[in-house]
């Protein structure tokens, strides 16, 4: 199949051509969209700038293929002169020759629907029925085009000669014609359509009310675990976000080109929190998300100047905060709504978003919107964002398919509940989807754009309706730039009027529209398949108990919940889903799984650095009584208390501890040692587990310390002996005491018998004068004279166990 088959020299007259051409090129359109492989939708297909690797498939209109990289103005009046530029592309192995190209205006006047615009955008090949003929006297000849060559194309034609009548969008089309060695006649080589809305003078139709999203999101970059246990000086799994800060990058175009669009902001607050965090000075954990090897950001600055951007660029605009960390809803719906915390964690995101955005972006922001990924709906999801606190659902018209409407209807739709879902439209939120780096990606993109939104229009001429665009999360720089061109030119039309978010989600509903979320079976696989798992949530709910538990000992609790919370919010982040026009932008970007282990390691390190020290297998207790000391350690830098550290023996008879249990308060980074007084009854080893608590009698921490003590105690009948051995010294002691004093009474002149109280002069009398001074000169052994009473309190009970 393909152009007419004609004997070389001999080309058939032009009517006799057309016809031959119009009967067989409606077959060998399909196989030319089979071997080129570029069937175009609303964006258009990306054009290739090199020739097929098929030869054989470069014959008729498919010998060339035309770039479109600019149509002006993209709406006219009448009085303008449409001007269109392109590239032509030699697929053929022979020279195009005697070339031009030309403007057609497709015949029947304005396209009747957009299901039209798109058949039109699909078709590949020249059809004349449907493709008309060139202008007259408005075409331009292009030079001899070499096989595989390339040449460029300026085509300007007044407006009055298109022919157009009544308002609406009309099928436009650039054609090359010219001759080839192998079909040497005039023929069509080449064909490439867009479309040229157009609205006449006098027409009175009521204008189409859009509101256009857009949005400020990332995935997470902040780690779970600071550079202290204080979390004050967060840090960075990647320093990904300064280029995106910086001119040129995606944040920075995105605020840049907004700051003038009249668009409804909707920002992860998470976003804004993170790039505070960049203004205040950070740290980027080294190689493989080593944290103990972090450098110093680099975006500090880029930071500071993009949130001054965009307080600006926000000022007068509706701003929506998206609950923290931009959670994603259906994974929440699916997999973790049935695990305890999860509904709870979605209500404090949504809070919690709020505040952020108001603080940061110094907004009132609206902070009851739910945005599931794609705008997906299903019943789960629904009853998940309604649970969350939310109000108003950002969803998509493919969620709610239309089956009997001639017409677009309005976004607004109740679902039940006082929940109002916004139903975005699909072809206008995807129109931007592709790869829009190529001039004429772009181009044909921002002209069916503002085509449909005129045809929306006259769908109803006379009914106003209220529409909702809804891109998708993370437009790149050349996605973003496009929309903003289009929404520009569509709001200067006659045919739309900007209006806010709020206004589109109290707009009164179209009672003809479908209420009805899609059942759950009808959700999308490929979306399902890209879900966090149930495991998470119930990672997540562990994580969460084991914090609970943990900070109920700490003296500054903010420290310690404030960021484990926002990081169990971005471990949720719908931000970790697969983002293929982004995935160049690191090297190795973190993934969900990891940075949800990261969180529970470093929780557990936190929770073990306030521990018991250990102590040695085995401990020798040597006697009836005796201390056991158990020294606790907080490596954290604040105060602990509400700690109970608890011994127990588990052979109570042999090992009592009396007072086993004893309350714990340690300053940051100190030690501190207990003593508990213990009273052994007979021999042995005795095992004893030590274990600190918390208040409400929970077991702090996953370790106890286990010890032994060896008890050695002495009989009682030993104790006797050595007792009445120590009664018979001192007996002896007492009895050498008294001789010694007679011999020396005996020495001074007496005569060596005990005395009777005469002697010293108690009659008055004098004596030998060595006694005069009435001092004992002693004798060795004997107590000094300055020894005092021992006090009447007796000793300590026992001794201290010796290690």
């Amino acid at each position: 199949m393909g152009e007419a088959a004609q004997a070389p020299g001999t080309p058939p007259s032009v009517s006799r051509r057309r016809l031959r051409v119009t009967a067989l090129l409606t077959g060998a359109t399909l196989l030319a969209g089979l071997l080129q492989g570029l069937q175009a939708t609303g964006s258009q297909a990306q054009v290739p700038t090199r020739a097929p690797a098929k030869a054989a498939a470069a014959t008729g209109s498919h010998t060339a293929t035309l770039a479109l990289n600019g149509l002006t103005p993209r709406v006219p009046t009448k009085d303008d002169s449409v001007t269109v530029t392109g590239t032509i592309v030699n697929h053929a192995k022979v020279r195009i020759t005697q070339a031009h190209v030309g403007l057609r205006v497709g015949p029947g006047g304005p396209l009747a629907s957009r299901s039209a615009m798109k058949s039109a955008a699909a078709r590949s090949g020249y059809v004349s029925a449907q493709d008309g003929d060139d202008i007259p006297d408005h075409t331009a000849d292009l030079a001899d085009i070499p096989a595989g060559g390339i040449a460029s194309f300026s085509l300007k034609v007044p407006v009055s000669a298109l022919s157009l009548g009544s308002t609406g969008v009309y099928q436009l089309s650039v054609a090359l014609e010219g001759w080839t060695s192998v079909e040497p006649w005039e023929h069509v080589l080449g064909i490439k359509r867009t479309f040229l809305p157009w609205y006449a003078d006098g027409e009175s139709a009521k204008p189409t009310q859009l509101t256009y999203l857009w949005p400020l999101t990332d995935r997470p970059h902040i780690a779970a675990r600071g550079d202290t246990d204080s979390q004050q000086n967060p840090i960075f799994l990647d320093d990904d976000l300064a280029p995106e800060l910086a001119p040129g990058g995606r944040l920075q175009v995105m605020v840049d080109l907004a700051k003038d669009l009249p668009v409804t902001w909707v920002i992860d607050p998470d976003l804004l929190a993170t790039v505070e965090a960049m203004t205040k000075g950070y740290r980027v954990a080294g190689p493989g998300g080593d944290v103990t090897r972090s450098t110093p950001g680099t975006g500090a600055a880029l930071a500071t100047q993009w949130l001054n951007s965009l307080k600006t660029a926000v000022v007068g605009d509706q701003v929506v905060a998206l609950p923290f960390g931009d959670p994603d809803l259906a994974s929440l719906a699916h997999r973790g709504a049935h695990v305890s915390g999860s509904a709870a964690q979605l209500k404090t995101a949504g809070e919690l978003g709020r505040i952020t955005v108001d603080t940061i972006a110094g907004v009132h922001s609206s902070g009851d919107v739910a945005w599931p990924v794609n705008g997906a709906l299903d019943p789960s999801i629904v009853a998940t964002a309604r649970g969350g606190g939310a109000k108003r659902i950002i969803a998509r018209s493919d969620t709610f398919p239309e089956n009997s409407l001639s017409h677009t209807p309005t976004a607004a739709r109740p679902i039940g509940g006082g929940t109002t879902a916004v139903v975005s439209d699909v072809s206008l939120s995807t129109a931007f989807a592709g790869d829009m780096l190529y001039a004429q990606n772009a181009d044909l993109a921002i002209q069916s754009f503002i085509a449909q939104t005129l045809m929306i229009t006259m769908q109803a001429p006379q009914e106003q309706r209220t529409l909702a665009v809804v891109p998708q999360r993370r437009p790149t720089v050349a996605q973003a730039q496009a929309m903003a061109e289009a929404i520009h030119d569509v709001d200067g039309s006659p045919w739309a009027q900007t209006v806010d978010f709020d206004t589109a989600a109290k707009a009164k509903p179209d009672a003809r529209a479908s209420h009805r979320v899609a059942p759950t079976s009808a959700y999308p696989k490929t979306l399902r398949k890209q879900e966090l798992p149930t495991e998470t949530f119930k990672q997540l709910a562990a994580d969460m108990g084991t914090l609970n538990n943990f900070v109920v000992i700490l003296t500054i609790k903010d420290r310690v919940t404030v960021p484990f919370r926002n990081a169990m919010l971005r471990a949720t982040s719908t931000g970790w889903r697969p983002d293929p026009q982004n995935a160049a932008a690191a090297a190795s970007p973190p993934d969900a799984k990891s940075y949800l282990d990261s969180i529970g390691v470093y929780l557990s390190e936190l929770v073990d650095a306030v521990h018991i020290l250990d102590k040695p297998t085995v401990l020798t207790l040597s006697g009836r009584s005796g201390t056991i000391p158990v020294t606790v350690k907080n490596e954290l830098s604040q105060p602990v208390t509400g700690l109970v550290l608890r011994l127990t023996s588990n052979q109570d008879i042999r090992l009592e501890i009396k007072n086993n249990q004893q309350s714990i308060t340690i300053d940051g980074g100190h030690t501190r040692t207990l003593k508990f007084q213990t009273t052994a009854s007979a021999n042995g080893k005795v095992g004893i587990s030590a274990a600190l608590y918390t208040q409400d009698d929970k077991v702090y921490g996953s370790s106890v310390m286990t010890f032994a003590v060896k008890i050695t105690k002495v009989t009682d009948l030993v104790m006797l002996i050595i007792a009445a051995g120590l009664l018979l010294l001192v007996l002896a002691g007492v009895r050498i005491y008294r001789q010694r004093k007679r011999q020396a009474a005996a020495d001074g002149g007496g005569d060596g018998t005990e005395d009777d109280g005469d002697t010293g002069g108690n009659d008055g009398g004098g004596g030998d004068g060595s006694q005069a001074d009435g001092k004992d000169p002693g004798q060795p052994g004997d107590p000094a004279a300055d020894t005092r009473q021992e006090s009447p309190k007796p000793s300590p009970a026992g001794e201290k166990v010796d290690g």
